[in-house]
């Protein structure tokens, strides 16, 4: 028996649902049955929506959750996994996932998933990782809140600690004293994919500020403008991600560390793109 509250993604839960129809009832299942069952009229409609050429309006999302017999619960969790995939921007993605996550039945099977989601999402989750690694480290609510620039508040840093233990980001040594661990997220790509652009997108924000906040000998913004062919542009990539790897190796090896830093590398067209 398949659990929609696994799923992310609206048409990977269609096809599992088609095939395993198929295995139980053989014949007696197909596409023009399942359309039939929904109250449309194209005999082709599910497959078009599964094979992603063809999205769900407001009544073929009422016909389809007819056609599965969904409950209640599982009715209003469809339709928002309808909308969360046909966004057309992280702006409608992020309130429809709201909406996902206030699903009882989806935080219990998925119990984490919004906590993971909320670490990207906020600038200060990342720091406060980093902040343990300070030799003057204090697991104070409020020295962390005033440590971080721009600082937070002592009810955002404590919401800090508690994630991190939670999802294993930090965790505690023989003495007691938070570490870092070695675990790294684990989400469903769905979720991962728009929370990743939540933190690029604070952490670029961040980046603008510091340039009013921070000191120019305490920074470095720099830019170049180019113009580019498409395997220049694959190059130009290819080095930067490099430059990333080593660059982490080289600092992620600093013993007694006195300052968390943000490293931000955009490269992004200023033109129409071509290829």
């Amino acid at each position: 028996m398949l659990e929609l509250f696994n799923y992310l993604n609206y048409r990977h839960y269609l096809r599992d649902f088609y095939r395993e129809q198929k295995e139980k009832r053989g014949s007696r299942f197909s596409f023009r049955s399942f359309v039939r069952q929904a109250g449309l009229s194209s005999p082709n409609f599910l497959k078009l929506v599964m094979d992603g050429q063809r999205n769900l309006g407001p009544d073929g999302v009422r016909g389809f959750i007819k056609a599965l017999k969904l409950n209640k619960e599982e009715a209003s969790f469809f339709a928002n996994l309808v909308g969360f995939n046909q966004s057309k921007d992280d702006g409608e993605r992020n309130e429809w996932y709201r909406r996902l996550s206030t699903s009882r039945k989806y935080r219990e099977i998925r119990p984490i998933e919004k906590d993971q989601f909320v670490y990207y999402s906020r600038w200060y989750y990342a720091a406060v990782r980093e902040l343990v690694l300070l030799p003057d480290f204090k697991e104070d609510p409020e020295w962390i809140a005033k440590k971080l620039f721009p600082p937070i508040t002592p009810r955002e840093a404590s919401h800090a600690l508690e994630l991190l233990l939670e999802l294993g980001f930090v965790k505690r040594d023989t003495n007691g004293r938070l570490v870092q661990s070695e675990r790294n997220v684990s989400t469903a790509r769905e979720v991962a994919s728009l929370a990743i652009a939540n933190f690029h997108r604070e952490m670029i924000k961040k980046g603008s500020e510091s340039i009013e906040r921070t000191p120019a000998p305490c920074r470095d913004i720099s830019s170049l403008t180019l113009a580019l062919t498409k395997d220049k542009f694959e190059e130009a990539k290819r080095r930067i991600q490099d430059f990333r790897r080593e660059l982490n190796i080289l600092l992620s090896e600093e013993s007694s560390p006195s300052a968390v830093y943000q490293l931000n590398f955009q490269f992004f067209n200023l033109s129409e793109v071509p290829w």
